[in-house]
């Protein structure tokens, strides 16, 4: 039985070169996610914010659970990633 994958929604730019290297990251895993260009959406960018007290991205949101920047051990621990 295969454990369900926690809903991932990312937070980016298109300039942001962690933003590219996670998007890399999360497809090499394979791991679905939604992309949201807070640079494009206001209401998104006052969200994450709201969120975690800072401007900065990217920032994962891991079935309701924040990663502030490409924190891969996080990541990994969240999704149940092996090294």
């Amino acid at each position: 039985m295969s454990v369900k994958q926690p809903r991932v929604i990312i937070f980016t730019t298109p300039t942001c070169t962690y933003c590219n290297a996670l998007k890399r990251y999360l497809r090499q895993h394979k791991i679905k996610f939604k992309d949201v260009d807070i640079s494009r959406d206001p209401r998104a960018a006052r969200d994450v914010v709201r969120r975690t007290g800072q401007m900065g991205v990217p920032v994962v949101d891991i079935g309701g659970k924040i990663v502030i920047g490409f924190d891969r051990p996080k990541i990994d621990r969240l999704l149940g990633l092996q090294n």
